[in-house]
């Protein structure tokens, strides 16, 4: 018979105990089903009993969010489900290591960090290279963080300047067809850009560097030409834009700068099946020094839970897609 145990751990207050046990208990039922064994809150003691393995795993578990929480970092089924998965695998210094970094800490006070390993790689293969080319599927943060990182490069003096750009109406850049002058024409397309700078920023200090050209938002077309010094330049929706476009981008860069390309290579809109100057970029720099290329995985989607299902579903589809296609090729005379 598995030996059997029981643990007792005291928080601070009812207000940590609901920082770490979620509405309802939210989070304490995903802790007790993900790791069998029996959580019990009372007061400020959360008892756990069981097999003597669970125990200690749940114990674990309880102080990373322990850890996380008073960090100021709120806790989600993201947090409970992606921690109980490293430290089951035994990566509790891969762990920690990911909960140290602190990116930046935003207006508001929140602090910006890794929440996946994958998301580690990602800034640290920024910090490393001059280039860097994030492909991965919605929600894994891609954007964010290289935005967190042009803010963490301007405040630290390393860039004058951000630079924002990505491709319009579906990379067709038909930017005459839109009403307003440049910055409205392109203000829907950058949305998502904008609010990761609102809530590192500030909405006053944001409007201020956009006046003072601290901060630039154009649409890739309105790059040719230009040489880009000094400048942290995010491509984002890089999946959208051709070969030929991605080239211009890519030798636009100038020195003193960094430079960091998104995208998502399965969301590609380009019209009758024109290769992706993402995909092709990644292939052709693949050896080339001072660029550093990283692929993100469902498991690093730290939306809504629902979200990596979603991808896997769609992953596993376009997979018996191409077999049928495949399979009808073959039997073609």
């Amino acid at each position: 018979m598995p030996e059997k145990s029981e643990t007792r751990f005291e928080v601070r207050d009812q207000q940590e105990m609901l920082g770490i046990l979620g509405k309802n208990d939210e989070l304490l039922h995903i802790m007790q089903d993900d790791v069998n064994c029996t959580l019990v809150a009372r007061g400020n003691v959360i008892t756990a009993s069981g097999e003597q393995s669970a125990v200690e795993l749940a114990a674990k578990l309880i102080e990373e969010m322990l850890y996380l929480y008073r960090q100021g970092l709120p806790i989600t089924s993201h947090e409970v489900r992606y921690s109980l998965k490293m430290l089951s695998e035994g990566k509790e210094e891969s762990l920690r290591k990911m909960d140290s970094q602190t990116i930046l800490v935003t207006n508001r006070g929140r602090q910006v960090k890794a929440k996946t390993m994958g998301q580690l790689t990602y800034l640290e293969t920024i910090e490393n290279n001059v280039i860097t080319i994030g492909i991965g599927p919605a929600g894994t943060g891609k954007t964010y963080l290289a935005v967190a990182m042009a803010v963490k490069a301007l405040r630290g003096k390393e860039v004058e300047r951000i630079i924002l750009t990505r491709p319009a109406v579906e990379a067709g850049e038909k930017l005459g067809f839109l009403p307003g002058d440049l910055q409205e024409k392109v203000d829907p397309y950058l949305r998502p850009l904008y609010d990761a700078l609102y809530e590192m920023l500030g909405l006053e200090t944001f409007q201020k560097y956009l006046a003072k050209g601290v901060l630039e938002v154009a649409p890739l077309a309105y790059m040719r030409g230009r040489t880009l010094n000094d400048s942290f330049i995010i491509l984002d929706e890089a999946q959208n834009t051709t070969p030929e476009q991605m080239k211009m981008v890519l030798t636009r860069f100038g020195f003193g700068s960094k430079m960091v390309i998104t995208g998502d290579a399965t969301q590609v809109d380009l019209p009758n099946g024109k290769e992706s100057g993402l995909t092709n970029s990644a292939y052709v720099l693949r050896a080339t020094p001072g660029i550093g290329i990283v692929h993100f995985s469902e498991a690093d989607v730290v939306r809504h839970e629902i979200v990596a299902k979603i991808i896997r579903a769609y992953d596993e589809y376009d997979k018996q897609v191409e077999i049928a296609k495949s399979a009808k090729r073959v039997g073609e005379p």
